[in-house]
């Protein structure tokens, strides 16, 4: 028998001054037994800093690796953005480029991260529509502690700057960019 994924609901009330977006968006996450709560959480933050009413969470946790762990499309279908939490193989970042009009990724395990780029950034430099965002080691760990099957929180951005608070907790996070896109 295959195990169930665990449902978590987020209330999120976004305050993004870098692009002047200010809306609460509920949210239902689904959890994959494989995954933890580090990643899901990086998952959800990934979500704030590109909240968008067309923005969903991809079903990649059990499924096929060619699906993002969240995605925007046009009206048409297109694919506008493909956010991936991790780090995916080089292989599948150039498909996921070629696929989509941009694509985000947020690394975050600190040492394993910087690893993965030096292996990965040469032969990922050159893709103009990629962007590649570090995570501070600590930053998914302090995040973890903030997952509750229900969860409220406020997420404020500005300039690379994130704030995201329970009402009791608040995790700071300093986005650090490893490759900008363009």
């Amino acid at each position: 028998m295959a195990l169930k994924a665990t449902i978590f609901k987020a209330d999120l009330s976004i305050s993004d001054m870098t692009r002047n977006y200010y809306h609460d968006h509920s949210i239902t996450i689904a959890r994959h037994p494989s995954e933890t709560d580090e990643r899901m959480m990086v998952r959800l933050l990934a979500f704030a800093l590109h909240a968008h009413e067309d923005l969903a969470f991809g079903n990649k946790i059990g499924s096929e690796e060619d699906e993002p762990d969240l995605c925007q499309k046009d009206p048409t279908g297109a694919i506008e953005l493909w956010i991936d939490v991790g780090q995916p193989e080089e292989k599948l970042v150039r498909k996921a480029c070629g696929r989509a009009r941009h694509v985000d990724i947020y690394t975050y395990s600190g040492h394993g991260a910087a690893v993965w780029w030096r292996q990965n950034g040469p032969g990922l430099e050159r893709l103009r529509n990629l962007t590649v965002i570090n995570l501070p080691a600590a930053a998914a760990p302090a995040l973890a502690k903030l997952a509750q099957r229900t969860m409220k929180f406020t997420c404020t951005i500005q300039d690379g700057q994130v704030w995201v608070s329970d009402g009791s907790e608040t995790v700071h996070i300093d986005l650090q960019p490893a490759k900008a896109a363009g």
